[in-house]
C-alpha cells in the first residue's frame, strides 16, 4: 500500500522505483538511487559509507537469495525524509520461504540517497 494522499508523487515514485530495482536483484538499477557518499545500514550490522561499499554488499545479499518482494503497509514523508514499512518475502536458494517486517528510513539529498537505513532481522535467512 503507497497511500496517495500521505507522500507527494515524487516519493512514491523514488519508493516504487527503489524497492523495483531491489526485488529485482539488479546492482545497477540500485545505483541510480545512491548517492556517492551515502551511509547504509541494514538491521544491527555495521553501517557501510560509500556508493561502492553499498553495492558490493548489496550483491552479496542479493547472491544469498533467490527472491525477495517487498509489500508496503505506510508510507511517510517529513522533509527530505522518507519513512516505509511493511513486509518482505524472501524465497531461500533451498527454495524455502520467510516473511518478516521491515522499517526502512531514507534521507534524500539532490535526489539521491544520502542516509538508508533498513530496520529488518535478517537473522532467520
Amino acid at each position: 500500500m503507497l497511500d496517495k494522499n500521505s507522500v507527494s508523487s515524487k516519493t512514491r515514485k523514488l519508493v516504487t522505483e527503489l524497492y523495483q530495482a531491489v526485488d529485482n536483484k539488479s546492482i545497477d538499477q540500485l545505483e541510480k538511487f545512491l548517492g556517492e557518499d551515502l551511509r547504509f545500514q541494514l538491521g544491527n550490522f555495521g553501517a557501510l559509507h560509500g556508493k561502492a561499499a553499498v553495492l558490493d554488499a548489496n550483491a552479496a545479499f542479493f547472491a544469498s537469495i533467490k527472491s525477495m518482494v517487498h509489500s508496503f503497509d505506510g508510507l511517510w514523508e517529513n522533509g527530505n525524509n522518507i519513512i516505509c514499512t511493511g513486509q518482505v518475502h524472501y524465497i531461500r536458494l533451498d527454495d524455502s520461504e520467510l516473511t518478516i517486517p521491515f522499517a526502512t528510513v531514507l534521507q534524500i539529498e539532490n535526489d539521491l540517497i544520502k542516509d538508508y537505513q533498513v530496520y529488518v532481522d535478517v537473522s532467520p535467512l
